[in-house]
């Protein structure tokens, strides 16, 4: 089922890539429209704040149970059937949290839980079936075409959402991402890996050997432990210190809403570049990209004019792309096929998986040392940790 795909055009003329962007697209649009969806339900008062944030703390968990569990679920059965369950789960989950708006807490939580579930047993299926359908010449401009699709969606969905909620209640909107959910199910091409049976072992052993294949490749570990260290300092920052920033030394909300624009922006142009040039030292290109981070916590320490700001989110956005699109397109090149899925498993779990540690860690060690000693601790660990990934020697290749 690999398509024989060369660099360029080629890949929109496969059909078979065609309808696995369309479905990752789909699943990125889910995953990004029900807080903002459910943020507008807050706004109507459908739901209190405190409810939205047991809605999405459960749907976070969900997600971090479901990450190693589908790892190694799609190791054993084909990615495309766990992708199916994956999309099922979450796109018959969504409408029960729309019957649960101003009804039941209880119901919503359940509903969100299984959700997050779908949503993180879909993401490593997706990344190792996207080894199996498209040929390795054509997998970096692949996953940057996804990640391109990706952004631009955060870009204008925003708007678009807003200007459907003018026409179509809430509870619709919600619904609306369980479509989507639905596509990214049944869309996706079949894979050409055969699954041989063999002798099951328990979970724990099965996500053991991943953890032993990622081992093997020293420039993984450390480009993971880089990434999971820049998204637990550097984005919680962003979470956390920003709007504060943007209010109190700026006085207006624009500043917030122009600089997280700037990061899209500048992460279309990460990807675009991404796509179209391969550096000779691609590992060391990558995390010099990933350490542009740092300038966030810099620019969000220091009293500067906010045109300062922004740029440093342009920076950072295009940087966290010059990063991920050789990251993901090395582990689909580097990693044994039948242990892909749960190494990616383990890149997701921890990269993203203690992202809501550091944004739930920054706020108290705020008020314990002050805003300018977490944002010099953030920027040190930005720069730095990327710098000491960069010594593994297999790090300059990723190879």
């Amino acid at each position: 089922m690999r398509a024989d795909l060369r660099p360029g055009a080629a890949l929109l003329r496969s059909g078979a890539f065609v309808r696995l962007w369309t479905a990752v697209t789909a699943s990125g649009l889910a995953t990004w429209a029900l807080p903002f969806v459910l943020g507008l339900a807050v706004l109507e008062r459908s739901m209190t704040a405190v409810e939205l944030g047991v809605v999405l703390a459960v749907r976070t968990a969900g997600f971090l149970v479901a990450v190693p569990v589908a790892g190694v679920l799609a190791d054993r059965h084909p990615r495309r059937r766990v992708v199916l369950w994956s999309g099922l789960a979450a796109g018959l989950g969504t409408p029960l949290i729309a019957v649960g708006l101003g009804r039941s807490l209880v119901l919503m939580a359940v509903a969100a839980a299984v959700v997050g579930a779908g949503q993180g047993a879909c993401r490593p299926a997706f990344q190792a079936l996207t080894a199996e359908v498209v040929a390795e010449d054509g997998r970096r401009r692949a996953n940057a075409a996804m990640t391109l699709a990706v952004r631009v969606t955060t870009l204008v969905a925003p708007g678009l959402t807003a200007l459907l909620a003018l026409a179509v209640d809430t509870p619709a909107l919600v619904v609306a991402t369980g479509v989507l959910w639905l596509v990214a199910a049944f869309v996706p091409p079949a894979g050409d890996r055969v699954v041989v049976p063999v002798a099951r072992r328990r979970f724990a052993a099965e996500f053991g050997d991943g953890v032993r294949e990622a081992r093997r490749h020293p420039w993984f570990v450390a480009g993971l432990g880089a990434l999971t260290a820049v998204i637990a300092t550097g984005y919680s920052a962003t979470g956390v210190v920003l709007p504060l920033v943007s209010r109190d030394r700026y006085g207006t909300g624009a500043v917030l809403a122009a600089a997280m624009t700037a990061y899209t922006v500048g992460a279309l142009v990460g990807a675009v570049i991404a796509a179209r040039r391969r550096p000779r030292a691609e590992g060391w290109t990558a995390l010099a990209g990933l350490a542009c981070y740092g300038f966030v916590p810099l620019s969000l320490l220091l009293p500067v004019h906010a045109a300062v700001v922004i740029a440093a989110y342009v920076v950072a956005g295009l940087g966290i792309e010059l990063f991920n699109v050789p990251w993901f397109t090395a582990a689909q090149r580097e990693v044994e096929p039948s242990k892909l899925a749960r190494v990616s498993s383990l890149d997701f779990l921890l990269s993203y998986g203690l992202a809501p540690v550091g944004l739930a860690l920054i706020a108290p060690a705020i008020d314990g040392f002050g805003a300018g000693v977490v944002l010099v601790v953030c920027a040190v660990v930005c720069f730095a940790a990327p710098a000491a990934a960069a010594l593994v020697p297999s790090s300059r290749d990723f190879r």
